[in-house]
């Protein structure tokens, strides 16, 4: 089995570089498939409570047979929750869906700026880290002026800004933000919902180096310092995916691959994504 590498946060813990992401695994599978992802030796799991799944992540944990702290879990604010009782109300619900003491992880999903109530949301995950009940907390899909302003107007910097980041959007300048604040990177949507597999210039890469193109981008990703969590409910790609530290792109090739970047979204921009419903 694989060693994955950790990233040390800023406040001192270590998350998995590689985890398993759950989003749009049904709920009454995700036990089986989180089950899967933990036999196969992922010990990174991200979940959300809007993804509907928690209580399968959960289960999948305490059927794994593994002591509760071989396994980091991330969950997320759903986007109804961000004035202060209410985040504090969801944090609550979501340890009771998973069953859990304690999250390792907790996020602020999006930071729905016409709402302008994610300061207010980010003060309340303080207050559940300052109580021990969360390990590490952070933000998802914040752009370089929402880091800014919970830095100024919160007392601690996130561990972590969930973005979406792929070969189609690098998205160098708001990681070079999260490296200057102390903030590590996850990259969602890390094969761009599978379009950058075809490109020529990965497919190229991965001729070369035997390998999939999945793993070749996932490799890109994992070298650039970016944590990632790809989700398959396929248990070869679940495999395939997780066999990332057996070999490594050249200079040339990361560069290559760099440079597909269009600026391209798979999903919302966050300047703009105001849905508060699930």
């Amino acid at each position: 089995m694989a060693t994955v590498p950790g990233v040390l946060l800023n406040n001192g813990v270590t998350i998995p570089q590689l985890g398993f992401g759950t989003f749009q695994v049904p709920p009454e599978q995700t036990a089986e498939v989180v089950g899967e992802a933990l036999t196969i030796g992922y010990r990174h799991l991200d979940t959300a409570q809007m993804y509907g799944n928690e209580a399968g992540v959960g289960q999948a944990v305490a059927d794994s047979g593994l002591d509760r702290s071989e396994v980091f879990v991330t969950s997320k604010l759903n986007n109804g929750f961000h004035s202060h009782d209410a985040a504090i109300s969801a944090f609550d619900a979501s340890l009771a869906a998973l069953g859990f003491d304690y999250l390792d992880l907790f996020l602020i999903h999006w930071p729905l700026p016409a709402r302008d109530q994610y300061v207010q949301a980010w003060l309340a995950l303080e207050e559940l880290y300052a109580q021990g009940r969360v390990r590490a907390i952070g933000v998802s899909n914040f752009h370089q002026q929402h880091l800014r302003r919970i830095v100024a107007e919160g007392s601690l910097v996130p561990a972590v800004n969930q973005i979406e980041v792929h070969p189609y959007l690098v998205q160098d300048d708001l990681r070079a933000l999260d490296t200057k604040l102390g903030i590590a990177t996850e990259a969602w949507s890390p094969i761009a919902r599978g379009r950058v597999l075809a490109d020529p210039v990965v497919a190229g890469i991965a001729e070369d180096l035997d390998r999939s193109t999945a793993q070749v981008v996932l490799r890109w990703a994992i070298q650039r310092g970016d944590i990632v969590f790809p989700k398959s409910m396929n248990p070869a790609r679940m495999r395939e995916n997780f066999q990332l530290f057996d070999f490594a792109l050249s200079e040339a090739q990361m560069v290559a691959i760099t440079a597909l970047d269009r600026g391209q979204r798979m999903g919302p921009d966050p300047d703009e994504f105001n849905v508060v419903a699930s």
